[in-house]
């Protein structure tokens, strides 16, 4: 599994974006999106969005690690 890159929290919802998530709300700092039954709140950590490192940081665009 690579290492995430440093990302901002912009930076994920575009990348989750990418991969079929819909903002839902927002609150504060913290957005909650949705994927079929998957969800997840960014900047809160991506294991809860069932996406795979290889897969975030395909969807991401950049090669850094």
């Amino acid at each position: 599994m690579p290492r995430l890159p440093r990302v901002s929290g912009s930076e994920i919802v575009r990348a989750l974006q990418g991969l079929g998530f819909e903002v839902m709300r927002q609150r504060g700092s913290h957005i909650v999106m949705r994927r079929g039954p998957s969800g997840c709140v960014v900047p809160n950590q991506l294991r809860q969005a069932g996406v795979s490192a290889d897969e975030f940081v395909s969807a991401l665009g950049t090669e850094n690690a």
